[in-house]
């Protein structure tokens, strides 16, 4: 069984406190000063860990529904009776099955939504509860196989991922991080 990330388990607590507008006063600012001011490496190997082994939350706003149910050819309203759940505060997230893996998680082939895969998912590992301290970075690369190796994105992409990571708060409509990390390469 796939192992779950400790910031999962926090997620459900995020939205309490980040509000609607704002970024969460937990999330680091970017500065000079941040411990990751030289950039961290992350390059998603589509493990899975990230994707099951225990309860948890994956945020989707409508927009997202709207290009997941487009990509499973399904339309909007089928799409959220088989692969939603209604939040507290109106927010919505994707079911699990039973196995707590995320429903469109394959063991033989990973995330079969990988493309179009909601902002919460494509933020990973750079949340702002994972980036919030060295410590906590550590913690979450001891089983995530993709940290630290890989391309190196620079501190400003990671802040400006973490503010808007989609693990609950205010989450932009457009494709900022998209385009973040294509300023990278």
């Amino acid at each position: 069984m796939p192992r779950y990330f400790r910031s999962a388990a926090i997620i459900g607590t995020l939205g309490a406190d980040a509000g609607n507008d704002a970024v969460s006063p937990r999330r680091p600012a970017m500065t000079q000063d941040a411990w990751y001011r030289d950039g961290l490496r992350f390059e998603c190997t589509r493990c899975g860990n990230c994707c099951g082994g225990a309860t948890g939350t994956v945020r989707v706003t409508d927009r997202e529904i709207e290009a997941l149910a487009r990509h499973v050819s399904l339309r909007v309203d089928e799409f959220r009776a088989v692969y939603t759940r209604p939040l507290r505060r109106g927010e919505i997230s994707l079911r699990e099955k039973q196995n707590k893996e995320c429903v469109f998680y394959q063991r033989d082939r990973g995330c079969t939504v990988y493309e179009q895969r909601p902002r919460q998912c494509r933020s990973w590992p750079f949340w702002g509860s994972v980036v919030e301290s060295e410590e906590r970075w550590s913690e979450e690369a001891e089983d995530c196989p993709g940290m630290n190796r890989g391309r190196l994105h620079s501190a400003e992409v990671i802040a400006r991922t973490s503010e808007t990571d989609g693990t609950g708060g205010f989450v932009p409509i457009s494709s900022d991080l998209d385009d973040a990390r294509a300023s990278t390469r």
